[in-house]
């Protein structure tokens, strides 16, 4: 049976938990769990993480990439570079200014939620600081978004090789899990079977229930076209992507 006809009717709960990337189910336990390196010292104080987060969004909003590059954690730092976030900051809406909603300090990181007014809206970020100060990951809130633009927007983020962006598509539970660094290990290791990404060729939102929502993103590479599997939940956080181990081989000359 075709691999894509196999999944789909397995279901989205069997989907969401054999992909090659998929965030644990909530109360399930995660085997052997590896030591985050943000727990470890003390966390900020709330009134060190609100100016932390304060330089974090003046650096965006001036569109300062070499403070922006400066802000980010040394993991984030190893996978990025000033030009990179420069040229992700040039494709994304202005912000216009800024607003602080929340302040959360406490098991050696911060959480800061904060209300962007940018010239395509308004829109909510959280951030999460390190013991240093510097931004270990953040998300967006997307809720009212088109569930197919996100799993767009996050394949779009990936093949650009903007892993840090990709990874604030993903839920807070599953950015623990995953990695930017291991996003990129992901997509490498797919181009090496599939050869180069060439484009999307659409986006497809396949089957959805209360909880979740199963999209699938066809992407034509230089060898191959084939889809890509984007799992959602049902505040379009993506909490599993399921990239083919055995792409679909290139179809013969006719």
């Amino acid at each position: 049976m075709p691999r894509h006809l196999r999944l789909l009717s397995a279901g989205l709960l069997a989907m969401a938990t054999s992909g090659l990337l998929a965030s644990p189910a909530p109360g399930q336990a995660v085997s052997n769990p590896q030591p985050k390196a943000i727990a470890q010292g003390s966390a900020l104080s709330v009134d060190q993480a609100r100016a932390a987060a304060l330089r974090i969004l003046k650096a965006v909003k001036d569109g300062d990439a070499n403070a922006r590059y400066a802000q980010f954690s040394a993991e984030r730092q190893a996978i990025t570079s000033p030009s990179m976030i420069a040229a992700t900051m040039r494709t994304q809406p202005k912000i216009l200014g800024y607003t602080l909603l929340s302040v959360r300090s406490g098991m050696g990181k911060s959480i800061v939620e904060a209300e962007l007014n940018t010239s395509a809206g308004k829109r909510v970020v959280f951030m999460v600081l390190n013991g240093e100060g510097k931004l270990s990951r953040y998300y967006v809130d997307r809720a009212d978004d088109a569930t197919s633009l996100v799993a767009k927007s996050f394949i779009e983020a990936v093949s650009t090789g903007n892993f840090i962006t990709a990874q604030s598509f993903l839920s807070p539970s599953f950015q623990e899990e995953i990695t930017p660094d291991a996003l990129q290990r992901k997509w490498l290791g797919l181009q090496r079977i599939t050869g180069n990404f060439v484009n999307i060729n659409r986006v497809v939102e396949a089957e959805s229930t209360p909880e979740m929502r199963l999209v699938l993103v066809n992407v034509h590479f230089n060898r191959l076209s084939d889809n890509l599997y984007v799992i959602l939940n049902n505040e379009n956080q993506i909490t599993g992507v399921d990239f083919p181990e055995q792409p679909a081989a290139p179809a013969a000359a006719s």
